[in-house]
Parts: structure tokens; C-alpha cells; sequence
């Protein structure tokens, strides 16, 4: 049976349209839940055909069974919506939901009775503007650096920020993020493509979820300051926590508004990056209020289950890899708590610390709902050292940046340590942080030691 509130909501999209414009597109979202998996032309017995070579090793080196949840959506069905006039999106395996847009409302009367849906709810609407920037015009708004960088070693201005983790042990040690694949799941990395400094970071490829077509690198600079931190690999000026490893640039976030639709686009960006061999998700973004208020998380609703985004980070550890999300930026507002899909089961939610360890006032606090500790760990997040759309060197607050400073040297552990699987990693990096004999809803377990972590982590790949 479809769910009431989808319905009403529903109606309510079906009754407003928006006015064409001459530069922008009238969108409408819906995301339609599928009966079952029914005639489907994919096997569990040929994973090959739906997920990398990479991600079967993956799968295999942490014995984890590839079964029908990782199939893909049944053709046959996704076809079947798609004929009635809409463009298919993106879909999530793993809920088996899709999501579809049409710039005309009503052509959703004629799925609603499809015998293999089983769900409606409209995610989205606005009128799209599009931003477009020329890459021979971003590239000459470039400058060159002339940064005023400390005498701080190979590590340049991002000493600290790894200091404070202890993670220079681990790099010291040749563990630097190779062989690793980082997926980062953000709203645009503006100028990734032409900044001088990310010539040494390894970008293995791109992807674009939100199903506008534009390119990822003309769109906000969010998810390349996010990169910056992890990535770079500019020697006496700017070295990231995983300098070595190799990233897949994933966008998910809509930048005309908060709606809905952010919670599937992050569910197929996740399951692609799953597909592609990712390692380990860096995921800078979390939600608590969208424009229609309807579908705003509520604080009961943070258990990790009640909300696809949260569902669906529950679900990445037991595929094999490790989701870092940051714990969001609203300590000191109104709502304080974390969002969606910072609540999620097994994954890591950073807060943000000061240099000296102070717990940032902009930090969101847990826990959950169902009393689990949250943040899970604290890493640097006020005046952390990013790059700059010019190419220059500045600093920038948010649990944004603290999630990702983390993220690298979560890579560099688990390739030090690649016998333990995700939860095993993710307790090492607990067991070490500062508070956690004494875990609370600000600072979680507080500020890991990843050279202890990695003594943690190296006696239980010794019992195994």
C-alpha cells in the first residue's frame, strides 16, 4: 500500500507548477519504490556485469556474499515509468527505488497504478538555473601562488591538522593512502581541473548524480576545498592526510535548494562509488530542514533507519567499505543536533575541534535516538588549511573539513592494516581517541591517535 503522507504530498506537487522561464528548466523529482527485482537480466552469479573488477576483490578479501539487494533495478520496470514520458535519473539498488524528473506534473497519474509500484513521493520541485563556467575562463581566473606558507616540513601549511591526529607516524612508515581508493561525495569541486597545486593528486574519474549534466568541476567549490584536505600533494606547501591514494569525485547536491531528492542522489552516488572499488566515502553534507517542511527530519527520526540517506549509510559497512561523514554545523543554532546521515549505524560521524582540542561551537551534538554516541571522533575543523578557487592557500571552518582530514588517514590506516575489515577499523580509530573511556554527545570518543589506533588494529590482525 503507498503511504499516505506520499500521497498528499503527492497532490500537493500535482497542483503546483511552475512558470517556464527562458534560461532555467521546470523540474519535478519522484521517487517511485518498486515491488521487487522480478525479471531481472543481471545474476548474482555474474557480479562482473554490475560492479569492477576492484569491487569484487573488495567484496571477496572481506568474505562478503554479493546477493540480491546488489542487483540492479529490473529493466523491465524502470522501462516501463520511462515510456510514460520520464527521465530516468539515477535509482538505489539496495532500496530499490528510482528516481525519475518530468517538467509536466501530471504524467505521474499514469504510474500510480502500475501493479510494480508500490510508493510515490515527490522529492523534488523548483525551476533549475543553470551555472555554467568555461574552462578556459576558470583556468585564467588562476593564480599564481605567492602563499606565505610556515616552515612546517613536507606537510607546508596542513602540519597541524595532521599533527593532531598523530598521523606523520603512518606516513613516516610509507603508508600514505596507495592503493586506496577515496570516494567524495559533494555538491561541485570547482576548478579541481585547472588549480596548478592538484597536478600530483590521483583522480581516477568523475561522476555527476544529479542528472543535470553539468560538469563537476564548474560547480562550487565545496567538494574541491573537501579534496584539498585529503588529496593534495604539494610538497613544503600543501600535503593532504592521503596524498598517495586515488579519488573518485562524486556529485550529489543539488545547489538551487534543500529538497528531498538530496537523500536519493546521495543513495545512487554511494552505491556508484561501491561499484567503481571504493575503499572508503567522504561525505561533507548532511540535512535536517528541506523547503517543504514535510519532509524534514524530525529528532525521533534520528535512528539511522528512518530516512533512505541514513538506510543507506547503514548498509556501506557491511558492503566492505567506510563512510566518514561530518556531524554538521549547527551546535549553535537551533536545531544543534546532527542530521541525516550523520544518525547512521556503523560509519564514522566527525565533530570539530580547534588546534588546541576545543570542541568547535558550530559542532553538532548527538546522540541518536536510540542513544548510540555520536560524534563518533573529532579532527581539526576551525581554520583548517584548504585550497582556495583561485589556487591560493586559505583556512576554513566546518565539520566539512574535519570529516575529510580524517577520511586520509582512515585510508592510510586500513592500508597499513588491510587484513581487518570496516568495523574493526572504525573500532581501532574509537578505541583510540582521547575520551573514550568516557564517550559524550559533544566530542564523542574524542581526538584519535592514529598511531595508536594502528597498534590496536595491528594486535587484532595478529589474533586472526
Amino acid at each position: 500500500m503507498r503511504t499516505l503522507t506520499s500521497l498528499l504530498f503527492l497532490l500537493l506537487c500535482l497542483g503546483t507548477m511552475a512558470a517556464d522561464d527562458f534560461d532555467s528548466i521546470p523540474l519535478f523529482r519522484y521517487r517511485i519504490t518498486l515491488r521487487d527485482k522480478d525479471n531481472n537480466t543481471y545474476s548474482v552469479d555474474k557480479p562482473e556485469q554490475f560492479l569492477s573488477h576492484k569491487a569484487i576483490e573488495r567484496r571477496k578479501r572481506h568474505n562478503i556474499a554479493i546477493d540480491e539487494e546488489d542487483l540492479p533495478l529490473s529493466q523491465t520496470y524502470v522501462d516501463g515509468i520511462a515510456g510514460r514520458g520520464f527521465k530516468v535519473i539515477s535509482g538505489s539498488k539496495w532500496n530499490n527505488t528510482l528516481l525519475v524528473s518530468s517538467t509536466d506534473s501530471t504524467l505521474i497519474n499514469d504510474v500510480i497504478d502500475l501493479d510494480y509500484v508500490t510508493d510515490i513521493t515527490c522529492v523534488g520541485e523548483w525551476i533549475y538555473k543553470t551555472h555554467r563556467h568555461d574552462k578556459a575562463k576558470r583556468r585564467n581566473n588562476i593564480k599564481t601562488h605567492n602563499d606565505s606558507v610556515p616552515e612546517n616540513g613536507t606537510y607546508g601549511a596542513a602540519f597541524f591538522q595532521i599533527r593532531q591526529l598523530n598521523g606523520i607516524p603512518l606516513h613516516n612508515s610509507g603508508y600514505r593512502g596507495d592503493g586506496m581508493t577515496i570516494a567524495i561525495i559533494d555538491g561541485g569541486f570547482l576548478n579541481a581541473d585547472v588549480i596548478p597545486a592538484f597536478k600530483n593528486t590521483r583522480i581516477a574519474g568523475t561522476k555527476d548524480m544529479v542528472g543535470i549534466g553539468d560538469d563537476i568541476f564548474q560547480e562550487h567549490r565545496h567538494g574541491m576545498q573537501v579534496l584539498s584536505c585529503i588529496g593534495m600533494n604539494d610538497r613544503y606547501r600543501f600535503v593532504g592526510t592521503a596524498p598517495e591514494a586515488s579519488f573518485w569525485l562524486i556529485r550529489s547536491e543539488e545547489t538551487n535548494g534543500e529538497q528531498a531528492v538530496e537523500e536519493d542522489n546521495w543513495a545512487a552516488a554511494v552505491e556508484f562509488a561501491d561499484s567503481v572499488g571504493a575503499d572508503i566515502i567522504n561525505s561533507s553534507l548532511g540535512y535536517s530542514k528541506f523547503q517543504n517542511d514535510e519532509m524534514s527530519v524530525k529528532y525521533h527520526e534520528l535512528d539511522g533507519k528512518t530516512h533512505l540517506i541514513s538506510r543507506t549509510a547503514s548498509k556501506i559497512a557491511s558492503k566492505g567499505m567506510i563512510l566518514c561523514n561530518s556531524a554538521g554545523n549547527d551546535g549553535n543554532k537551533t536545531w544543534k543536533k546532527i542530521g541525516v546521515p550523520a544518525d547512521a549505524n556503523d560509519i564514522l560521524t566527525v565533530g570539530a575541534v580547534s588546534m588546541t582540542g576545543t570542541i568547535a561551537t558550530f559542532s553538532s551534538v548527538g546522540d541518536t535516538q536510540d542513544h548510540r554516541v555520536k560524534p563518533d571522533i573529532c579532527a581539526m575543523g576551525v581554520n583548517a588549511c584548504v585550497m582556495s578557487p583561485g589556487g591560493t592557500l586559505t583556512t576554513a571552518n566546518g565539520t566539512s573539513f574535519s570529516s575529510p582530514i580524517l577520511t586520509g588517514l582512515v585510508a592510510c590506516l586500513w592500508q597499513a592494516l588491510p587484513k581487518l575489515n570496516a568495523y574493526q577499523i572504525m573500532d581501532a580509530i574509537r578505541q583510540s581517541g582521547n575520551s573514550y573511556e568516557h564517550p559524550n554527545n559533544v566530542y564523542g570518543y574524542g581526538i584519535p591517535d592514529f598511531q595508536k589506533a594502528y597498534n590496536i588494529g595491528k594486535e587484532i590482525m595478529e589474533r586472526q
